[in-house]
């Protein structure tokens, strides 16, 4: 679904019908530790920056609203694991390294 940013993001939901105007971030809502969601953050998310650089399907995000520097802003963070390698991944963009090595790609330019 397309956030108020403008960006696609399958974890925003938007319910509208009849007057409705609920929004939420599932992504966020799965996590307890995290501050409160508002359709504020959406404009600079990392999320769909994540999906559309990275389709493997063994990554896991998880999202974090927290507060920023003295606390006078707030920011979604993101931190994903991949289930394959069971690893941390350091760069959600990239991934893990280990599920898309680029070797097979190599292979096939010879």
């Amino acid at each position: 679904m397309r956030t108020p940013a403008g960006f696609e993001c399958q974890f925003f939901y938007g319910d509208y019908r009849r007057g409705r105007n609920h929004e939420e971030c599932r992504l966020v809502e799965r996590n307890p530790r995290s501050e409160p969601w508002t359709r504020g953050l959406c404009k600079d998310c990392p999320v769909p920056r994540v999906l559309r650089a990275n389709a493997c399907q063994h990554i896991r995000l998880e999202a974090t609203v927290v507060k920023t520097w003295l606390g006078l802003g707030r920011k979604v963070e993101v931190t994903a694991y991949c289930s394959k390698s069971q690893q941390t991944v350091a760069e959600p963009e990239v991934g893990c390294g280990q599920c898309h090595n680029l070797d097979v790609f190599e292979q096939n330019l010879k």
